[in-house]
């Protein structure tokens, strides 16, 4: 089984003691100029006895920590390490530098705006890229498709705790549920979903997807719906209920084919309920399926007809 942990030790570095460290002259190259190499350094250089640093060391502590491991801080006491200080020409305290790939690539003098702070850190910590988020989420979508439906969600579960904000793994998560038939799981996790993903076009689908499973537990016989509607191409009721039927069956191109022809006789029939029917279907396929992408040029065709 493959884990998040696996993907990238730069993300599992949000949990890393050495997060934030007091460094010395002897552990410079360490601390500082290796490890930029791998996760981007902040270096403050500070005194005890230095009002500002006192305004700054605290908040820019706080925006590195908000990187979640995204870059490393190390302190320099210049009073106990005077050789160092000298060889980067700190003239006034506090200054910050910023190292990545082993060299010094930004910094500032002052205390600073926890704005400017969170800025400064942001664009340190873009240079690291997204931790391995993106090989992690790809991933987890190949174990879905090859049916490793448990694995898929330990590995979304555990991106979602490095970002949790992350829509493309609360979506995989919610699917992957979905796909061990642990619909009441995923109701829960859409009911506690952040705010700012609400709205994704991911969570988006796994909430449609959920709305037609529970419609597919009382979808009525096919084949006497089927029958009805031949009956009476006009009965757009059992028109619609044959098309939930269709969907429940797995036969999702037909149950949308039913759902356009209620809209081509009367699209206003029941407060437009082929329609939202259809959206509800297009949006839990993914965006580039044939059926939704078919499905959607001729119920736009329609519409401005």
């Amino acid at each position: 089984m493959l884990t998040f942990g696996e993907q990238s030790g730069a993300v599992n570095a949000a949990a890393d003691e050495n997060l934030i460290k007091e460094g010395t002259e002897a552990t410079f190259m360490a601390d500082v100029i290796e490890a930029s190499k791998e996760i981007p350094v902040i270096v403050d250089f500070w005194a005890p006895w230095c009002g500002p640093c006192k305004q700054l060391g605290p908040a820019l502590e706080a925006a590195v920590t908000a990187a979640k491991g995204k870059v490393r801080m190390v302190k320099i006491n210049v009073d106990e390490n005077p050789a160092i200080s000298a060889e980067l020409r700190i003239q006034s305290i506090p200054t910050v530098y910023a190292f990545h790939d082993g060299k010094p690539v930004d910094g500032f003098q002052g205390a600073l705006p926890a704005s400017e702070l969170k800025t400064f850190v942001d664009k340190l910590a873009a240079l690291a890229g997204d931790g391995g988020l993106a090989d992690a989420i790809e991933a987890a979508e190949g174990m879905l498709t090859d049916g490793d439906f448990a694995d898929a969600v330990e590995t979304f579960a555990a991106i979602l705790e490095e970002e949790p904000e992350n829509p493309l793994a609360f979506g995989g998560l919610l699917r992957a549920h979905l796909a061990l038939g642990e619909v009441a799981q995923a109701e829960a996790l859409l009911a506690a979903v952040p705010a700012k993903i609400a709205n994704a076009q991911e969570v988006e689908a796994a909430r449609a997807q959920i709305a037609l499973l529970h419609q597919a537990a009382n979808a009525g016989p096919e084949a006497e719906l089927r029958a009805a509607v031949e009956a009476d191409p006009e009965n757009h009721q059992a028109r619609f209920d044959l098309a939930q039927a269709l969907h429940a069956a797995g036969k999702v191109e037909e149950a949308v084919d039913e759902l356009l022809e209620i809209f081509r006789r009367d699209r206003e029939w029941n407060d437009a309920a082929a329609k939202t029917q259809l959206f509800t279907i297009f949006e839990a396929l993914t965006p580039k399926d044939p059926i939704a992408l078919t499905g959607r040029r001729k119920l736009s065709s329609m519409i401005f007809a």
